[in-house]
């Protein structure tokens, strides 16, 4: 199954071509889809290469063969102007005990960037129940938006002694940081400055029923 953003660059190409007999060029690509970067549209090609939408052409410039279409006249795709970001899904973070850093994944998904607004995101999967009164449930998905700081009260990704990971409400108490789960069966944890490095602050959730 492919995203929006990958139906809508399948689209974008299978129309080029019928148009003007060429492949678009990756700039071509980046503007009739609204992307800011020409990774973004790297990464959107390699999946619908993966999928079998498509084949790159090596040795030859802006040589791509569509092996699969999508029946578009059944399927709302339109070349709107809105802009889309891909957001990287890095992994899993503990809403719960701490568990190992978060590390890089290959994995993207696209969002209106009215949806979130201006800033650099990441995607993280919830594993735990310490912060069910917040509404965070396991198997929740949360963005995340990049930042070494924090306000008090708010719900950050936390990195602990550089090796471990977790969603608490963070409370600044003099030279101490306090993550504060949301769920009585779990204690509020109390570390040095030294210890706490903000990764960023949660800014929205994603949930499959």
């Amino acid at each position: 199954m492919l995203t929006y953003q990958q139906e809508k660059l399948l689209k974008f190409i299978s129309d080029f071509q019928l148009e003007k007999n060429v492949t678009p060029s990756f700039d071509e690509m980046k503007d009739g889809v609204n992307l800011k970067s020409k990774s973004g549209i790297h990464r959107m090609l390699s999946a619908l290469e993966e999928r079998g939408y498509i084949r790159k052409l090596n040795n030859r410039a802006r040589a791509i063969e569509i092996i699969k279409n999508i029946n578009f006249s059944n399927r709302n795709i339109q070349n709107d102007q809105e802009p889309y970001i891909s957001i990287p899904i890095l992994g899993k973070i503990a809403a719960g005990l701490p568990i190992e850093a978060i590390s890089d994944n290959t994995n993207y998904l696209d969002f209106p960037q009215s949806f979130l607004g201006k800033g650099e995101y990441f995607l993280l999967n919830v594993e735990g129940d310490s912060m069910i009164d917040a509404g965070i449930f396991d198997g929740d998905q949360v963005i995340i938006e990049k930042c070494n700081d924090a306000k008090n009260g708010e719900i950050v990704v936390a990195l602990i002694d550089n090796n471990e990971a977790t969603l608490k409400r963070l409370f600044k108490r003099g030279q101490q940081v306090a993550l504060q789960p949301e769920n009585p069966t779990y204690k509020t944890v109390i570390y040095g400055p030294d210890r706490v490095q903000i990764q960023g602050v949660l800014k929205n959730l994603i949930r499959k029923y």
